[in-house]
């Protein structure tokens, strides 16, 4: 199975970490995190540069204009289960 993240880019879904909102959860940490990732090469812009959610995956941070919520609903769609189960 495979997660549409926007701008016709998917990941398999074996390879997802975490789904993270960037608006809302403006913290120090997520910003750090992001900043030592760019560093590295390993951020992936496919926001159009207006970032909602991020993407944490086994090699890369995908950065999604797809909300976090919508981003989990769609991870819990793929894997069969229901939103109460999450």
């Amino acid at each position: 199975m495979f997660l549409h993240l926007g701008a016709d880019t998917v990941v398999p879904l074996r390879e997802v970490i975490a789904i993270n909102d960037l608006k809302h959860t403006q913290s120090k940490a997520n910003g750090i995190f992001i900043k030592n990732m760019r560093e590295k090469d390993k951020v992936v812009d496919v926001s159009d540069n207006q970032p909602k959610s991020f993407v944490i995956t086994d090699g890369l941070v995908y950065l999604s204009a797809i909300s976090a919520l919508t981003l989990k609903k769609r991870a819990h769609h793929l894997n069969g289960l229901e939103h109460d189960e999450a």
